[in-house]
């Protein structure tokens, strides 16, 4: 089995810096572009299947990527990005890139004391429901032989990805997997592994 675990292309959110989770924001023009960069750069791939976040910006993404692909596409709630709950919508950086928001400066920079906001969800919320569709989908045997696209979102792509890592402590890997980067995941005899990291086809 292959995973290309994708995260989506950019919104106007993530230009603007505001908290971004579980709040439906589409697809930036400059998002739909890479993403079709990277459709394009993927051409030749056979996909089999794509199980995509219910969310407009991932399903976008998708669809970009897959191109005229006659593929079943399927939503799954457990790849959705973490809810932030009250945070949606507010702002965590100013105009020079720094964090000044206390909360979120906690969520990048030591994420598993990240407290739940009200109405949201914790770090280990959002392990525990990407865990149950990694364990689901790595283990089906109508995928062993297939080529699964997964598009997400950079909190819930590194949290899949913990299925490989086993290093909560350093959750985020080095960073937030960038817009439209690819994770390549090749799983053979119930052991996965990372081929390619955080690859994006600017």
């Amino acid at each position: 089995m292959l995973l290309y675990v994708l995260r989506h292309g950019i919104t106007q959110w993530n230009k603007r810096k505001k908290v971004q989770g579980a709040v439906d924001i589409p697809l930036a023009p400059e998002g739909i572009e890479l993403a079709e960069k990277t459709g394009e750069a993927l051409k030749d791939v056979h996909f089999d299947i794509c199980f995509t976040s219910p969310l407009t910006r991932a399903k976008q993404t998708a669809r970009c990527v897959l191109g005229d692909r006659k593929i079943p596409v399927i939503e799954d709630k457990r790849i959705q990005e973490i809810d932030f709950g009250v945070l949606e919508g507010t702002q965590f950086k100013d105009v020079q890139g720094k964090i000044i928001s206390h909360e979120m400066e906690i969520f990048f920079e030591d994420p598993l004391k990240f407290k739940r906001p009200k109405n949201g969800e914790d770090i280990s919320d959002i392990l525990k429901r990407t865990r149950e569709f990694w364990i689901e989908k790595t283990t089906d045997p109508a995928l062993t032989d297939k080529t699964v696209l997964i598009s997400s979102h950079g909190c819930a792509v590194r949290a899949l990805l913990q299925n490989i890592y086993q290093d909560h402590a350093h959750f985020w890997h080095g960073c937030v997997p960038p817009n439209c980067s690819i994770n390549l995941v090749e799983i053979q005899d119930g052991q996965a592994r990372l081929i390619e990291e955080d690859k994006v086809y600017a």
